[in-house]
């Protein structure tokens, strides 16, 4: 069946307006990330500030120097730490081939080749 309206380009027409609203929503997706990204690189400044802040108030009680090589070393020490959970879990998660992904497609031939036979 054809709709007159359209001069029987209906589903052609119903694939542009799918395609229009998938532009639509990949645009808000694209803006969104930009958005996203922003708001990480704002969030940054202020930990930036926080860190300066650290600085500062231990200042009132130390030289600045000394403030700022504590809390450096304060940092460091967060920062190995966080590096060797990472390290751990990417160790958890090798080896990087799917192994039971592996293991299905075999035990699948494995049953083909058997049903092939009878």
């Amino acid at each position: 069946m054809c709709d007159r309206r359209s001069g029987g380009n209906l589903p052609h027409m119903t694939g542009l307006a799918a395609l229009k609203e998938e532009d639509r929503r990949l645009k808000r997706f694209g803006i969104g990330g930009g958005l996203f990204g922003g708001a990480g690189t704002v969030a940054f400044l202020a930990l930036q500030a926080l860190v300066a802040t650290g600085i500062a108030a231990l200042a009132l009680v130390l030289p600045v120097w000394a403030s700022a090589l504590i809390i450096f070393g304060v940092l460091l020490v967060i920062a190995g730490a966080l590096a060797l959970m990472g390290k751990k879990q990417v160790a958890q998660a090798t080896p990087p081939t799917p192994e039971r992904a592996i293991d299905s497609v075999k035990a699948d031939v494995a049953e083909i080749k058997e049903k092939a036979h009878r």
